[in-house]
């Protein structure tokens, strides 16, 4: 149990870590939404393969390459999805509609299949929420409708590529196998980034460290952590996601601390535990 904690820990720093990125990215112009999320996967897609194959992993599933082609069409429209939504969305609108489209398609599957929380998990899970909204709410706009649209389809797109993982027995080996397949998707992207767009350096570098790091290596952190995770605690733990990143905005952005954010960020981080917390032990 120790070792999940740690283990979601660490993917919820990466999945901050990766808001961080696509905001200095996309929101100063410096990549464009084709080949910033090319470059996210084709690198991450080499880095896991390279990592697969030296310590051997894919031994484990067969002489097949790990992974499948749903989760990696998943993990590629959640990534493009991602991209071009920021690209006419403020940041909280954008955290809002993604978040609650992850929680909502997360929790109605879980409930398909059985998964019944706790009195104790509903109530945290319903804190956290509602704390999540009051934290964002104030930068939250009149939504794009195009960018909405958008930022659903990722959310819908994530929850299914984290339910795909859910039980993995080879998650670093699973995860390299969905990059790699989701590079053949991103290979017009590549292109077309090439021959329209405008990219820089510092655009390009920022992309390099979501895909290799916080996309890449995050990603099978979370697949190993999944392993001991219900789909309910799953959905209710990535609420975490915006106050983590909020506050690495702050430590490293510079961005102001307020008691609006200190209040929100205490409610979440304390409905999320008392949910953890729950004594009823349950497997979905």
């Amino acid at each position: 149990m120790q070792s999940t904690i740690v283990l979601t820990a660490v993917a919820m720093l990466a999945f901050a870590a990766n808001s961080l990125l696509a905001r200095e990215a996309l929101g100063t112009l410096s990549i464009e939404a084709a080949g910033y999320t090319a470059v996210r996967i084709m690198s991450g897609a080499l880095v896991l393969y390279g990592l697969m194959r030296r310590q051997g992993v894919s031994q484990a599933s067969g002489p097949s390459l790990p992974g499948d082609w749903p989760a990696a069409a998943a993990l590629f429209v959640y990534a493009i999805a991602f991209s071009a939504a920021y690209l006419s969305l403020g940041a909280a609108t954008g955290a809002l509609i993604l978040f609650s489209s992850v929680q909502a398609s997360m929790v109605t599957f879980g409930l398909v299949k059985g998964d019944r929380p706790s009195l104790q998990e509903v109530v945290g899970f319903a804190i956290a929420f509602a704390a999540f909204v009051y934290l964002i709410l104030p930068g939250v706009g009149r939504p794009d409708p195009v960018g909405c649209v958008l930022m659903i389809a990722s959310g819908v797109a994530w929850a299914v590529y984290t339910l795909r993982g859910r039980g993995s027995q080879d998650p670093i080996g699973q995860t390299a196998g969905n990059f790699v397949r989701a590079s053949v998707f991103c290979l017009p992207l590549a292109i077309f980034a090439v021959i329209y767009e405008t990219t820089s350096t510092s655009g390009v570098l920022l992309a390099l460290g979501s895909g290799i790091v916080a996309s890449g290596l995050g990603y099978a952190i979370w697949y190993t952590a999944l392993r001991e995770l219900t789909t309910f605690r799953a959905a209710l733990i990535q609420l975490s996601v915006p106050v983590i990143a909020a506050l690495g905005a702050i430590v490293l952005l510079n961005e102001q601390l307020t008691l609006h954010f200190v209040i929100a960020a205490s409610c979440v981080i304390g409905g999320i535990a008392l949910a953890i917390l729950a004594k009823q032990k349950r497997q979905a």
